[in-house]
């Protein structure tokens, strides 16, 4: 870790030296992370030396009040920094008080009290209708043996067709395999909670054929999706699976088996499903999860309303 740029007091380059030599050597982070630190330290640093006119001593950060780093949150914001960037840039500044706390020379209260940046939710990426109906039938499953090809297509079904998760269509037992369409399936989510998720008539026939196709079958009360050697099936064997559908069907790297979940979800609610009914289907404890679909469903509305309305942006020509 080099010097920083910045002008600073000479008792605090010797103190940067130091943190730097106790990074490289006792926490062994890599070459990458020292320069990202480095470069956090090098912003503060600058801000500083403008704050409170002159090069900071060790003095000067034992002195750093809570007000202090939120004038330079702010300097950053009004820079064009983001919720991400600044909650990022406050590690290496953070490590540096830990480290001047621990021998001795600073007080790091100030930053435990300073709260990182609110970050923003991040919205799905579902995948089109077409696209999910494609990634899960059978035909189109990249598998040499019927039956594994059978088996990933009624995994993803449930993804797509019900809502589950990856680890709740791998945690369904034997005895209750979904093949009654008419009948709804107890699915065990987070926290243990239950809830019950209907069964279309393609999951059913999706996971029927997958019992009639493998060569073994667990007990009544074992996992109903089994791997090649007859254990439980890994959810990273499905998600292998589905990156390899991403490459024969072109799709992006967000479309993954957990995306399915996203799809089920934005879909209901683009045909009408009610967000409170959504939110039982997913297992969300709280509406507010659930909500962020409105967002992803709002986008889509716009993006068409730009390229249909006569004055939008977006429209050709």
């Amino acid at each position: 870790m080099s010097a920083p740029l910045v002008i600073a007091a000479r008792d605090t380059l010797e103190q940067i030296d130091a943190w730097g030599e106790h990074l490289r050597g006792e926490r062994r982070l890599s070459p990458k992370t020292l320069e990202a630190y480095s470069r956090d330290l090098e912003q503060f640093l600058s801000f500083l030396t403008g704050h409170i006119g002159n090069p900071p001593t060790i003095a000067d950060f034992a002195a750093i009040r809570t007000a202090d780093l939120r004038g330079f949150m702010a300097t950053r914001r009004s820079s064009g920094a983001g919720a991400r960037t600044l909650a990022r840039g406050l590690a290496g500044i953070r490590s540096f008080i830990g480290y001047l706390e621990r021998e001795g020379h600073a007080n790091g209260a100030a930053f435990r009290a300073m709260r990182s940046p609110r970050q923003p939710k991040t919205l799905p990426r579902p995948l089109t209708a077409p696209l999910a109906r494609r990634v899960v039938e059978m035909d189109e499953q990249l598998d040499e043996e019927p039956w594994v090809a059978a088996r990933n297509a009624a995994v993803l079904a449930l993804c797509y067709g019900s809502g589950l998760r990856i680890s709740e269509a791998l945690g369904i037992r034997r005895v209750d395999a979904p093949l009654d369409p008419s009948a709804t399936l107890r699915v065990t989510g987070k926290g243990g909670k239950i809830r019950l998720v209907p069964v279309l008539p393609v999951v059913a026939e999706a996971v029927g054929e997958y019992l009639r196709l493998s060569p073994s079958q667990s007990k009544p009360d074992g996992p109903l999706f089994l791997g090649v050697r007859g254990g439980p099936l890994k959810a990273r064997i499905i998600q292998l699976a589905m990156a390899k559908l991403r490459g024969a069907l072109g799709l992006s790297d967000s479309a993954t088996p957990h995306a399915l979940r996203h799809s089920f979800a934005t879909h209901l609610l683009a045909n009408g499903g009610d967000l409170r009914a959504i939110q039982e289907l997913l297992g969300h404890a709280s509406l507010s999860t659930t909500q962020v679909y409105t967002a992803v469903d709002t986008e889509r509305l716009l993006a068409v309303f730009e390229m249909a309305h006569p004055r939008g942006s977006n429209r050709p020509g």
